[in-house]
């Protein structure tokens, strides 16, 4: 697609705000008429001698928005819906939308960035209700987040997440997700990358055509993984090895943005109300893009329609996972939606 259907814009404050087309050569330079102070994030990095692992604290978050009211006429306090005097996209409508978040877990010296993605400007709609073109333009927009930020010296790391539901902490009902740069390597990945070779390969071998297979296409499969954390758990693969959305060629983004919408749309279904979910696409680290394999996942906590399944003390303190649905008859109930 020709670059004039991205365009970069900068917010009151000095964010970056990006548009993000289904179509090129639409006018996108609205002014942000907001008077906001000069964005300056202090998020800090700690380390943890004890685990080995890092730490984001972020104290400047407790201020963020949270859960503005649903009804029509309280549509002006989400920041996310296009147009209104206090929203953070300032064009009257929008198709994609990535900004700068305003109160990033990342950035200034801890390093790294934030970002919100906005799917729609319709406040009401889901991932899995957007159409063929417009999960071209997030596939699209995606690829290029990966690219630009992975390039970036303070990054080690793109993740691009999805939270969806206040039973997770959502604190916007608006379609949208994040985009985290991660100026050091998460833990999961990490222990990914100490194994031998790419276990992802040989896990898409293995179930590429079992029992736990969810959906498919010609390039990519969906299954619930042998050793599922969650009551309801899919990972979304590629049948061979890549590293991340940037060495796809547009017609497979295309292809595996339409099986993640799909997989999105068989939780939907799950029950007769709105199921919370996580949703993440784990990339190849800059340093590591040959022994990486892409994959995304989504899971959902709800493990009946009247229960969730929450993380404990068991599962928080020892990192040791208990589940009370068995894969295979969660793959059997996801694959009959």
């Amino acid at each position: 697609m020709a670059d004039s259907a991205r365009t970069s814009v900068k917010l009151a404050d000095g964010r970056e705000l990006i548009y993000f087309d289904d179509v090129p050569g639409l006018d996108r330079t609205a002014p942000d008429r907001r008077e906001l102070p000069p964005s300056e994030p202090r998020p800090e990095v700690r380390f943890d001698p004890l685990t080995g692992e890092h730490v984001v604290i972020a104290a400047h978050r407790q201020t963020r928005t949270f859960l503005p009211k649903a009804d029509a006429a309280a549509r002006a306090a989400c920041p996310l819906c296009p147009g209104h005097p206090d929203s953070e996209v300032p064009a009257d409508g929008y198709h994609v939308a990535i900004f700068e978040n305003r109160f990033p877990s990342l950035g200034g010296p801890a390093g790294g960035r934030c970002e919100v993605v906005c799917f729609t400007d319709d406040h009401d709609a889901t991932f899995a209700d957007l159409p063929p073109e417009r999960l071209a333009t997030v596939a699209r927009a995606f690829t290029d987040r990966t690219r630009e930020l992975g390039a970036r010296p303070d990054v080690a790391e793109v993740f691009i997440f999805e939270n969806r539901g206040a039973e997770i902490g959502a604190t916007l009902s608006h379609p949208h997700g994040q985009i985290y740069a991660f100026p050091y390597l998460t833990p999961r990945t990490e222990r990914i990358l100490a194994q031998d070779g790419c276990v992802l390969c040989d896990i898409v071998a293995r179930e590429a055509t079992g029992e736990r297979v969810v959906a498919e296409t010609a390039n990519f499969v969906a299954f619930v993984p042998h050793a599922a954390r969650w009551p309801y758990q899919v990972q979304i693969v590629p049948r061979v090895h890549v590293p991340d959305l940037v060495a796809l060629g547009e017609p497979e983004a295309d292809e595996l943005m339409g099986l993640y919408a799909d997989v999105l749309g068989r939780f939907g279904r799950l029950y007769d109300q709105a199921v919370p979910y996580m949703a993440g696409w784990h990339q190849a680290p800059p340093s590591a893009r040959d022994r990486s394999h892409l994959w995304a996942e989504v899971y959902t906590p709800q493990r009946t329609a009247d229960k969730l399944k929450y993380l404990a003390s068991v599962e928080t303190g020892t990192g040791a996972f208990l589940n009370d649905v068995r894969p295979e008859d969660a793959a059997a109930r996801l694959r009959a939606l």
